[in-house]
Formats: structure tokens, sequence, C-alpha cells
């Protein structure tokens, strides 16, 4: 059984930090595409960022330049540290593997 586990999110002002992460089991992690999406209140879900099994990252443009992802497959673990936050960044944040995702995790940027 596929398990996604978010943690890291929270109210931070705008110019803040934050690092997100996210702990895998039940799937073959250092095979997979593992992505950060995430979900505004009244918007669709989109793909924040993401990373191949052989590191290559892609990310939206809206993040580039602020966002970073990245794995360690020795701890089925995936972080998404974002950095220059605004509060257009405001959402739930999701892990996701193939159709899998986790419960995601609130992120509010906020003064």
């Amino acid at each position: 059984q596929v398990q996604l586990v978010e943690s890291g999110g929270g109210l931070v002002q705008p110019g803040g930090s934050l690092r997100l992460s996210c702990a895998a089991s039940g799937v073959f992690f250092s095979n997979s595409y593992m992505g950060w999406f995430r979900q505004a209140p009244g918007k669709q879900r989109e793909l924040v960022a993401g990373i191949t099994v052989g590191t290559t990252k892609d990310y939206a443009n809206s993040v580039k330049g602020r966002f970073t992802i990245s794995r360690d497959n020795a701890k089925n673990t995936v972080y998404l540290q974002m950095n220059s936050l605004k509060p257009e960044d405001t959402a739930v944040y999701y892990c996701c593997v193939r159709t899998y995702c986790g419960q995601g995790t609130q992120v509010t940027v906020s003064s």
C-alpha cells in the first residue's frame, strides 16, 4: 500500500521560507518520479515541481528560482525548499507518485 506523508507546512510571512518533506512507503522510491503539487481555494491542482529518477528537475514557471526540489533515496523522502514565499503561494501542497498523493500540508503566506 502506497503511503505518502507530507510535513513542514505552516504560516509564514511574505519573503520567508519553508521546507516541506514527504516520506514515502509502499513504492519503489528510487525508481519513481516524485512530484509536488499544490491546490489553492477555487483553483485546480497544479504541478509545482518534479524530480526524476536521474534527479532531473522540473518547475512551474511561477516558482523557478525560488523553490528547490530534492530527494534522498536512502530515506525514501522528497523535499521542497521554498524561499521568497509570496501570498500567491498559499495552498495545500501535496506529494504525489504515479496516481497516489498524500493528504497534503497547508502553506499560508501572510503578514
